[in-house]
């Protein structure tokens, strides 16, 4: 009740003051009035001519606006008090809608959805997970973190997921990915008894390592294969495979996938289209040094991501004759010999630098011979949001940037400096500064540590 009486007291107030105003105004409006009758009067006595009268009359400026006609004219250019409400009341309706619509969606996510993995076997899985763990499968872990836009649901990963993280953009984009828990390794064996106390809603796991999975499913956890090899190692394929089927597990999250699938479409039809008619003995001849240490030199055959590279820029695989797959395809220097590349790209899988080659730096042997060394055409992959070897959301710049290296004469109208920048800007809403952009493309030799987390 008290309430109600104050509300009466200020209704009265207003009404009170309103009708003092109108009485002001009135006022006002009278003497107004009668000041420009007597000027009106003053004039008709004037015993100027007419003629000279109504030339005063044109070259006098139009007299000011009053004061009341200044106000009725805010008053009528200003919402009611009833058209303020009434906008109010719609934007208040739109957001209860909004709210409510997000309600209701909210409430037909079930708890738990069954998919079906890459290994095509039926899975039932926790909807939204909040407790992820990524092995043997290392580009995830930064494809998740992007999808999320976060990396707080991911409680454990590889310390070679995470070397990548460090050294490249991620931890900069996403800082918080530095302190997830990289302690689940017993040198290359899964501590089990470590993800137990981790308690996993899921655990995301590579189908080529098959004998983890057993391990992982004996220990009661809830797994989910994620192929990088069911797609014929197609970077833009697999990865859209990859986001498919984390919306399905993610069903509350939305994300805008199809303008990374529309760019690396666009990028990549766009290389083939100006590499179409390259004669096959003029197309440059590439060889990917996958791993290169004391003891081993690996390379991409006909089965990896160096073959899918090379077909989207119009290269040829100096090693596409090799038929071990993956990380199998173990050569020598005599091969390199034979073959004698026009380019070498070396991923961020090994730590290996282009000064290595042209140092002979590696073991005991001498690349001084081979036409990309001779030319200094060796090349570093470059190190962004993941190893762009792989999979990820910078394979359409990659592709630009390899087109570019190979052909520059075909790809003068890019940029990769300036694109780079626009494309992160449209991602992730971030200006990438020079420096960055530096570092991602000229990675240091951390970044190719697999074995080893820097906390």
């Amino acid at each position: 009740m008290g309430s109600n009486i104050k509300n009466i007291h200020n209704n009265h107030r207003e009404e009170n003051e309103l009708k003092n105003m109108n009485f002001l105004k009135k006022s006002l409006s009278l003497i107004l009035s009668a000041s420009m009758l007597a000027v009106m009067l003053a004039g008709c006595g004037s015993s100027a001519p007419a003629e000279q009268q109504t030339s005063q009359a044109a070259e006098t400026e139009a007299p000011a606006e009053t004061p009341a006609e200044t106000e009725a004219a805010t008053e009528a250019a200003a919402p009611t008090e009833a058209e303020a409400q009434e906008s109010a009341a719609s934007e208040s309706t739109s957001a209860a809608e909004s709210a409510a619509d997000t309600a209701a969606e909210n409430a037909a996510i079930p708890e738990y959805v069954t998919i079906t993995d890459h290994a095509d076997r039926e899975v039932t899985v926790k909807t939204d997970p909040q407790r992820v763990v990524i092995l043997s499968i290392l580009p995830l872990p930064s494809v998740l973190t992007v999808f999320l836009n976060s990396p707080e649901t991911i409680v454990a990963m590889q310390p070679a997921s995470m070397a990548a993280a460090k050294e490249g953009i991620l931890s900069e984009l996403y800082p918080d990915i530095v302190n997830i828990n990289t302690d689940i390794m017993n040198g290359e064996s899964i501590n089990i008894e470590a993800l137990l106390e981790i308690d996993p809603d899921v655990v995301f796991v590579n189908n080529l390592a098959p004998e983890t999975l057993a391990q992982l499913e004996n220990a009661g956890l809830t797994t989910v294969v994620v192929s990088p090899t069911k797609w014929d190692y197609n970077c833009i394929v697999t990865y859209d495979h990859w986001i498919e089927l984390l919306s399905q597990i993610y069903p509350s999250n939305h994300f805008d996938s199809q303008r990374i699938h529309d760019f690396s479409t666009e990028k990549y039809d766009l290389i083939q289209e100006r590499t179409k008619d390259i004669p096959d003995e003029e197309r440059e001849k590439v060889l990917f040094l996958f791993q290169y240490n004391e003891n081993t030199m690996v390379t991409s055959g006909k089965s990896f991501f160096g073959q899918w590279w090379c077909d989207a820029t119009g290269t040829k695989n100096a090693a596409e004759s090799v038929a071990a797959d993956n990380s199998n395809a173990v050569i020598t220097m005599e091969q390199v010999y034979e073959w004698d590349p026009d380019m070498i790209i070396i991923t961020n899988f090994t730590p290996v630098q282009p000064e290595d080659l042209y140092n002979n730096a590696i073991a005991d042997h001498d690349w001084s011979t081979v036409s990309a060394v001779k030319n200094k055409r060796v090349y570093k992959m470059p190190l962004a949001s993941y190893r762009t070897y792989t999979p990820g959301v910078d394979t359409p710049m990659t592709l630009e940037w390899m087109a570019q290296l190979a052909y520059p004469e075909l790809f003068t109208d890019f940029d990769v400096a300036k694109d780079v920048k626009d494309y992160y800007q449209e991602l992730y809403h971030v200006e990438l500064t020079d420096d960055q952009i530096e570092r991602m493309y000229h990675p240091n030799r951390e970044a190719g540590d697999i074995t080893v987390s820097r906390k």
